[in-house]
């Protein structure tokens, strides 16, 4: 039996990505390597929106040129959005030694090529080794390889292709093209075959996701999806809704009230603010000011009082000043949102910011302007974790991590307890004992606990 494996770099829409190629070679009866070096089939889910994320699918397509130097029938495979949505001509000359390029979310070219290289009888008996596993679900949804079933407690599921919106430093638009909108029905069934292979929760994806809907005339909004969606999940059992990212000028109260009613989607808000300063956004074309986000965080907590609201930045985008910078430093300080992804602007082929702007910010200024986000969000997740202190929570058990049950709470924090079941996939109520600034701590109520210092880690870690 042959077998794949599958690097993935980037996003949750990869990951989405990657789960979906896989997903059709396992239909075809490949199946899973554990140790990339017993694969004949190796694919490389590319992603570009930074430097540093394209540098390292390059460098492991460099290794895989050496093993394809040595083992000619290693089939090699480029996904994403290094490929794009164009021909991808220069890409080919470039690597020559891939047999397979696939533009993001479209396995079909490996299908085929794989296809391609099989006799009648041989893709009969492929077909025949995959029948096992249709059975679990209906044919043409979507089949987890086979070391997941069952085990895989959170996925991703792409709602929305593409984007339309272009951000002056975004590439997304230029290498995954307009923004698609998949049907109800597709994404029920995507969503149904998940939790009928074990999944618990699941995160609806889009670039924007609050767009969902906008391309098709009379169409449903994200509102009207999470409904359904939560229908299905009643139905089959799963226990958690989350979406991303939102942006600020299509995150409607329709869709905020719609959060507050439906118990199975959780109080958790992505949102990017992306820089705190008017001048610096107008630059980066977001479409909104600093007020108007300030405003926006008042509506989300007025109608999700238990709400987390998460935030992107970007760090010294072109022209941006200490003083533009000090005025993100204190939005962040004011608003104290739950988690902050800080990114260190880095310019990317194809953009405006790229084509028209200067990149003249000092890369070690950008890195001391990251450095004193981080410590402040340090602090202020810190003091937002510590009101948890004593509480009970509902926590979603995800795996056991270095003896102890790791989860999240309907906010997405993390939380660590010690049990001798087995809570992997199940919800527990979990009293809280430690707080810090990237997880938690806790017990089952009843359980006794002795704190003691991992110094390594830099949380408490529970014995007894």
């Amino acid at each position: 039996m042959q077998r794949y494996y599958i690097w993935t770099f980037g996003c949750q829409m990869n990951t989405a990505d990657s789960q979906q190629l896989a997903s059709e070679m396992e239909r075809m009866g490949y199946r899973a390597a554990e140790n990339p070096d017993d694969a004949t089939i190796h694919v490389v889910n590319t992603c570009v929106v930074r430097q540093s994320a394209e540098d390292r699918a390059m460098g492991r397509l460099g290794l895989l040129k050496e093993l394809k130097k040595h083992e000619p029938e290693t089939v090699i495979g480029v996904m994403g959005c290094m490929v794009g949505v164009k021909d991808p001509v220069r890409l080919r000359k470039r690597l020559p030694y891939v047999d397979v390029f696939m533009p993001p979310s479209e396995p079909a070219p490996m299908v085929d090529f794989l296809k391609s290289k099989l006799t009648e009888a041989e893709l009969m008996t492929l077909e025949a080794q995959a029948r096992e596993q249709r059975d679990l679900i209906q044919d043409g949804e979507l089949i987890l390889p086979v070391h997941e079933q069952g085990h895989l407690i959170s996925a991703h599921v792409p709602i929305v292709y593409g984007c339309s919106h272009a951000c002056s430093f975004c590439i997304i638009p230029f290498r995954r093209g307009v923004e698609r909108s998949r049907s109800v029905c597709e994404i029920v069934a995507h969503v149904r075959s998940l939790a009928l292979q074990g999944v618990k929760e699941i995160t609806l994806l889009g670039q924007i996701v609050d767009r969902y809907g906008m391309d098709i005339p009379d169409g449903p909004d994200l509102a009207d999806l999470l409904r359904v969606i939560h229908d299905t999940a009643e139905e089959t059992g799963l226990e958690r809704i989350r979406f991303l990212t939102s942006h600020p000028n299509w995150m409607t109260d329709k869709l905020l009230d719609t959060v507050a009613e439906l118990p199975r989607v959780m109080p958790h808000i992505e949102v990017p603010v992306q820089a705190g300063d008017d001048q610096v956004l107008e630059n980066m074309k977001r479409g909104y000011t600093t007020d108007d986000y300030r405003r926006l965080i008042e509506r989300i907590r007025a109608r999700i009082p238990d709400v987390a609201i998460n935030t992107d930045i970007i760090v010294g985008f072109c022209g941006e000043t200490e003083a533009q910078f000090e005025n993100t430093y204190n939005l962040l300080a004011e608003l104290k949102l739950d988690k902050v992804h800080i990114a260190r602007y880095s310019p990317r082929p194809h953009t405006v910011s790229e084509r028209r702007m200067v990149d003249d910010v000092p890369e070690e200024e950008k890195k001391r302007r990251h450095e004193r986000l981080d410590e402040l969000h340090a602090q202020i997740n810190a003091e937002k974790n510590a009101e948890w202190l004593g509480k009970t929570v509902q926590v979603l058990v995800e795996e056991e991590h270095k003896g102890k049950w790791r989860g999240r709470t309907p906010q997405n924090k993390l939380v660590f307890f010690e049990d001798g079941a087995d809570w992997r996939g199940k919800l527990a109520d979990v009293e809280i004992t430690w707080t810090g600034p990237w997880s938690m701590q806790g017990r089952l109520p009843g359980s006794h606990v002795l704190p003691t210092v991992d110094m390594q880690d830099e949380i408490v870690v529970f014995a007894g």
